[in-house]
């Protein structure tokens, strides 16, 4: 995850988990009972994206009321999102793709934050402005561990976190990848354990997804 020069490298969501939940909050209800599921099953870094009328509540939610949450927030485009995110509580930025102005945005929160990529020329130009941590999407749309792997030995500075159509099965084979930090998921909260509010299930899953690492066993 990118960090201003003066933050510390644990600031990293890359390193917090290797799995970061990608959650769609449909009811307010849900965030915080949510959030302490994945957190008590180990997955700290929890990426909210802004795909609903009550993400931003949400957030603030969790920020307020779940200790041990580090939440973060996802589908930023804009540079007010940003700027609405961070007020909100969000410790973490995560965009499907920049803009100079979006990266300008975001490096000015001092929040750390993952600029999507998905291609080779979208990488070295956020290598060339210090960005060294990106999120990774469409993960397995545009190439999965293939193309990961392939950007390794030219790139070995660049640091991923994928996302997009990864599960726990395919999991394990990002997580191998020495530019892998992360993968992020949300197969750890089925829409039928959300809307049944089964939050003991989704802390089972998330507990299993913590566990992950590359092989499939515990990290």
């Amino acid at each position: 995850m990118s960090t201003p020069p003066s933050s510390s490298p644990a600031a990293s969501v890359l390193d917090l988990a290797p799995v970061v939940p990608v959650v769609v909050v449909d009811e307010l209800a849900d965030a915080v009972p949510l959030a302490r599921a994945l957190v008590a099953g180990g997955l700290p870094a929890i990426e909210v994206t802004l795909r609903t009328p009550v993400a931003l509540d949400a957030i603030r939610a969790i920020a307020g009321e779940v200790p041990g949450a580090v939440v973060g927030a996802g589908t930023v485009i804009t540079a007010e999102q940003v700027g609405e995110v961070v007020a909100a509580g969000a410790r973490f930025l995560v965009s499907p793709g920049w803009t100079d102005g979006l990266v300008d945005a975001m490096r000015a929160s001092g929040v750390p934050f993952l600029p999507g990529v998905s291609t080779t020329s979208e990488v070295v130009a956020l290598l060339e402005r210090g960005v060294r941590e990106m999120k990774f999407f469409p993960a397995e749309a545009a190439g999965g561990t293939a193309y990961l792997k392939a950007l390794a030995a030219p790139l070995p500075q660049a640091r991923f976190c994928p996302t997009g159509g990864i599960g726990p099965a395919s999991a394990p084979e990002y997580l191998a990848l020495p530019n892998v930090g992360c993968v992020g998921g949300s197969w750890m909260l089925p829409k039928d354990a959300v809307a049944g509010r089964d939050w003991g299930r989704v802390e089972a899953l998330a507990r299993e997804a913590a566990a992950l690492s590359a092989g499939g066993t515990s990290r």
